[in-house]
């Protein structure tokens, strides 16, 4: 019986994609790990305020130009949108490794790059989301969405690791060669496709398609829902570009290969939970909200750990808990909304996601340099513990449910809400 772990590789469009992503996940998270190596310890020194506010340069974009970015997306062909952001992410890459080589490089030129691709980022987000469903269709979307996490977290379990091995042996310019031609793997699978075994979305014309995208999603609770989870997590939780940097070279006091690897030991507990979302037939709420939870216990064990063999233990399942996190709401959200809508929601989505790191991420990097760097991690595991009381509050109070601990006959808890009547309590308990 085929393995449905892996169905969504039976289609080739999608099996020639993922195959372009995956060189290009490798080097975009070299890119990265070089890009915060040469800003934190050859541009400045240490300075975790100068590294978040790259990061917040790269997201800020997402934010503003999400709702434009998503009625472009419904607009023109996905297809045609992704050669041009990938294109335009191309030549970013190659300016930066460019200046660096030239030993020319300075602070704002990497600011100025990092809004650049921020941009592009803002357009090719829910361009990326959006053509998943095409390749595949709606019976294999939460297995292609569950894969495209296993590429990305499969290049981040190499990508960094590498990095740091290639930052110390050919220097940081030629590490961020490798990330300028990763692109052109991703331009080659967009080539390279069947544009007839396509399954397009109806592309919609006309004024007021963003008033249009944002009302949808106002009335829609369920999806709000699922964003107010994913903004907490996404500005206070993932941060992990600043924090693992921070707790590396200050906390631990180790070098440019030590830092990459705990970027490719984090992906252990990612790539996994991918590979469990790519199995999952459905995604349901409750997995979303436990999976929250967990990530508060483990990123709090994490931030107080006393050795960097420890830290690095625990990034396992932190980054396990946070992509069955992400994965699982990506896919309600594109299950649950319109064909025609789904561009601009997954803008939207992508802009809640992401958004929250232009304020988020200057926010960590202060508290890194006022309190220290193990408050950048706990200050994440804070806001989640709070947003999993929050979210189970407004869940209790929606569907009128009661949880109880009884002591007899023997300890249990006993969960009791309204049936369809509105009248008759029903109760059911649990050792």
């Amino acid at each position: 019986m085929k393995s449905r772990t892996f169905a969504s590789l039976s289609v080739y469009n999608y099996r020639v994609y993922f195959a372009g992503a995956l060189v290009s996940n490798i080097g975009t998270w070299m890119g990265r790990t070089a890009q915060d190596w040469l800003v934190l310890t050859e541009l400045t020194h240490h300075d975790s305020t100068a590294l978040g506010i790259v990061t917040a340069l790269q997201f800020a974009p997402v934010v503003l130009l999400a709702p434009f970015a998503g009625a472009l997306t419904d607009r023109f062909p996905k297809r045609r949108v992704l050669f041009g952001t990938q294109t335009t992410l191309a030549v970013t890459a190659a300016l930066l490794a460019a200046l660096v080589l030239a030993d020319v490089v300075q602070l704002w030129h990497v600011y100025a790059l990092a809004l650049l691709q921020g941009v592009a980022t803002a357009l090719d987000n829910p361009g990326r989301q959006a053509f998943v469903s095409e390749m595949v269709g709606p019976e294999l979307l939460t297995n292609a969405v569950g894969l495209n996490s296993t590429s990305f977290n499969a290049a981040r379990l190499i990508g960094p690791g590498v990095a740091g091995l290639c930052i110390g042996l050919i220097g940081t310019g030629q590490t961020l060669v490798f990330n300028t031609f990763s692109f052109i793997a991703v331009l080659i699978a967009l080539k390279a496709m069947h544009p007839a075994d396509l399954m397009p979305s109806p592309q919609v014309r006309g004024k007021g398609k963003v008033r249009e995208g944002l009302a949808y999603v106002k009335h829609r609770p369920d999806i709000l829902l699922i964003m107010f989870m994913v903004f907490m997590l996404g500005t206070f939780g993932m941060n992990f570009q600043i924090t693992i940097a921070l707790m590396a070279t200050t906390v631990f006091h180790q070098g440019a290969a030590e830092y990459g690897l705990l970027g490719s030991i984090m992906a252990i507990g990612s790539l996994v939970g991918a590979l469990m979302a790519a199995r999952r037939p459905a995604p349901r709420l409750r997995i979303v909200l436990g999976s929250l939870a967990g990530f508060t216990v483990f990123s709090a064990i994490a931030a107080l750990a006393p050795t960097y063999l420890l830290f690095a233990v625990f990034l396992i399942p932190t980054g396990l808990c946070a992509i069955t996190t992400l994965n699982t709401a990506n896919s309600a959200v594109q299950l649950s909304v319109t064909p025609v809508m789904r561009g601009r929601v997954m803008a939207l989505y992508m802009a809640i996601f992401m958004g929250g790191t232009p304020v988020g991420a200057p926010v960590i990097g202060w508290i890194g340099s006022e309190f220290g760097a193990r408050w950048t991690i706990l200050v994440g595991s804070v806001a989640s513990a709070a947003t999993v009381v929050a979210t189970m509050a407004y869940l209790m109070r929606r569907d009128d449910l009661r949880v109880r601990l009884e002591g007899r006959p023997i300890p249990h808890f006993e969960v009791r809400h309204r049936d369809g009547t509105g009248d008759d309590l029903v109760s059911q308990r649990a050792a």
